[in-house]
């Protein structure tokens, strides 16, 4: 696999992309704040003085963007959200999502506002779409159509089976509702009764009670589908260091017989960590999404020491994309030129062969995906 600068779209040794976790983008045009602010973690403004573009992601949206817009590469922010804007958001949206060779969206729906679906996503990519449930949202849902705990319990229960009927996967993002330090065991009966009418007498806006989040993690875990647990950087929503996927370790030799794959979200920084217990436990499995958009640049090194530890069959490629495009169009573009660089050098050293190169990244782009999630071709 050669070490050079492969476009968004290109690598035709790989098969099509399967991102395994993104997100809806906006159906309308964001203005230049709101677009910025969706080029970090952050849920706060720019510093004074300073711009988010001005960070490895905002770099990488105008390396990778711009000629898709008929622009220059690294032109001006401004010069390129005017040509944006020119264009329109569904035009927009179809000339960056078809160059990113993503062939399958694994769309977590469980943010609001005003973002495409799995299938209109898709359909702007050339791609299909499948939906991730996010099992927060869905209890906040369940428990707004019922009126007590105990309805809510029955509701919830029934709501987690269906939604896997249709649904490839799962995924929780306790980590930033209490942390992933939860005791692993499913709560005791009196003890999650407990917790449900504390939280439905106070209104059930947002689940962060322990007890109530180990019972969904449960629930999902019965359904055989795999679960997505969030780990690592996020907003500042979360305590990072209560994200440390190692904190996980007790729940994940509690669920080693289930039968169900955990699917560790993100990671960065803890993704070694990750990649150990991907390494060390035959259902868990690690994802370099998100990583590689907001390390830019540095994604080859990132990527390479995801790569130190874990079977190389065990991970995952996503974009993590939310709200702009642009973000699955770095995403792919990223990984790519990340994975040329990776596996050229170490096949120029002699290290691995080109056809071990070669069937690893196909691997990592897709065919690890469709064997976790059960998609046609895996």
């Amino acid at each position: 696999m050669a070490a050079d600068d492969p476009g968004p779209g290109d690598g035709a040794s790989l098969p099509p992309l399967v991102d395994h976790h993104c997100h809806g983008v906006l159906r309308h045009e964001p203005d230049p704040v709101t677009f910025a602010a969706l080029l970090t973690e952050s849920d706060r403004p720019a510093a004074a003085g300073t711009t988010f573009f001005d960070t490895q992601a905002g770099f990488a949206v105008r390396r990778w963007c711009p000629p898709l817009l008929d622009l220059p590469a690294h032109c001006a922010p401004d010069r390129y959200l005017a040509r944006r804007a020119e264009l329109g958001p569904d035009e927009t949206r179809r000339r960056l999502l078809g160059a990113t060779g993503i062939g399958a969206y694994l769309l977590d729906t469980g943010l609001p506002g005003d973002l495409t679906g799995p299938d209109e996503t898709a359909a702007a990519g050339g791609g299909t779409g499948h939906e991730i449930v996010r099992l927060e949202t869905l209890a906040e849902r369940v428990a707004a159509a019922t009126h007590d705990a105990e309805e809510f319990l029955h509701a919830l229960e029934s709501a987690v089976r269906d939604a896997a009927r249709t649904a490839v996967a799962f995924k929780s993002v306790a980590a930033y509702r209490h942390g992933l330090a939860l005791d692993p065991r499913p709560p005791a009966p009196a003890a999650l009764h407990s917790a449900a009418r504390r939280w439905t007498a106070g209104g059930a806006t947002r689940v962060t009670d322990p007890v109530l989040l180990r019972h969904l993690v449960q629930l999902a875990v019965a359904t055989g589908r795999p679960l997505q647990l969030h780990t690592g950087f996020g907003d500042p929503d979360l305590s990072l260091h209560g994200a440390d996927p190692a904190l996980l370790t007790d729940f994940v030799r509690a669920t080693a017989d289930t039968g169900t794959d955990l699917v560790l979200l993100h990671c960065y920084p803890y993704h070694r960590q990750a990649a150990y217990l991907a390494s060390v436990f035959p259902h868990v499995y690690a994802d370099f999404g998100l990583t590689l958009t907001h390390t830019g640049t540095r994604a080859t090194a990132v990527l390479a020491e995801f790569l130190e530890l874990a079977p190389f069959g065990k991970l995952l490629f996503s974009t993590d994309a939310y709200g702009l495009p642009e973000l699955y169009t770095v995403g792919s573009a990223l990984f790519r030129t990340a994975l040329a660089s990776v596996l050229g050098d170490w096949t120029a050293s002699g290290a691995w062969s080109e056809a071990d190169a070669q069937r690893v990244g196909a691997m990592l782009a897709a065919d690890n995906a469709r064997r976790v999630y059960g998609l046609p071709g895996g």
